[in-house]
C-alpha cells in the first residue's frame, strides 16, 4: 500500500498545474473509484479539513494518505508531495535561469493557463457531485457558484451563508 501510495501521490503532485486543486478529480477516482479506500464523504470530509487547515491546499494528499496507511501513509505521502516537486522546481529553476525566456517557454506558459483552469473546474464539478446528496445541498451549490462568479462578493461571505442555508434547511426538514 505504501508503495503504492508513493507512486500515485509522486505522479499527481507533479502534474498539479494550477495547484493541488487541479488534482483532485483524478485523486478522488483513483482512491475511491479505482482502489475503493473511502467513500465519496469520506473524500470530501478530507478535502473539507484539507481547506480549512492553514497553509497550502496540497493538505488533502497527506490527509488521504493518513486516511489509508496511518502514520506511515501520512510520511509516505507528505515526502512524496514534497520531493519530487521541489526537486523538479530546483533543477527548472536552475535550467531555465541559464536559457532565458524563449518563444517556446512564453508558449508553454500560456497554453498551461487553460488547462489549470479547467482542471480546477473538473475539482469543483467532482467535489459538488460528491457532497451534493440532496436537492438542498444542489441548489446551495449552484446557487454560491452563480453568486461567485456574477458578483464581487468576498467567498467568505459566500461559504457562511451557505452554511446558514444548510442549518435552517436542516432544522425546518421534518
Amino acid at each position: 500500500m505504501l508503495f503504492h501510495l508513493a507512486i500515485l501521490i509522486t505522479l499527481l503532485s507533479l502534474l498539479a498545474f494550477g495547484g493541488a486543486n487541479a488534482i483532485v478529480p483524478e485523486l478522488h477516482r483513483q482512491v475511491v473509484d479505482v482502489m475503493g479506500a473511502m467513500s465519496d464523504a469520506d473524500f470530501t470530509n478530507l478535502f473539507a479539513l484539507a481547506q480549512t487547515a492553514p497553509g497550502p491546499n496540497v493538505l488533502i494528499l497527506p490527509l488521504v494518505g493518513w486516511r489509508l496507511a496511518g502514520a506511515a501513509g501520512l510520511a509516505v505521502a507528505t515526502a512524496a508531495t514534497v520531493v519530487p516537486t521541489s526537486t523538479l522546481a530546483l533543477l527548472t529553476g536552475r535550467i531555465l535561469s541559464r536559457a532565458g525566456e524563449s518563444r517556446f517557454l512564453k508558449a508553454l506558459r500560456a497554453g498551461l493557463v487553460p488547462l489549470a483552469i479547467g482542471l480546477i473546474l473538473a475539482s469543483g464539478f467532482v467535489l459538488a457531485r460528491a457532497a451534493d446528496r440532496d436537492a438542498l445541498s444542489v441548489a446551495i451549490t449552484v446557487l454560491g457558484a452563480f453568486a461567485l462568479v456574477l458578483s464581487r462578493i468576498n467567498p467568505i461571505w459566500l461559504m457562511a451563508a451557505a452554511a446558514a442555508a444548510g442549518v435552517a434547511g436542516r432544522l425546518m426538514s421534518p
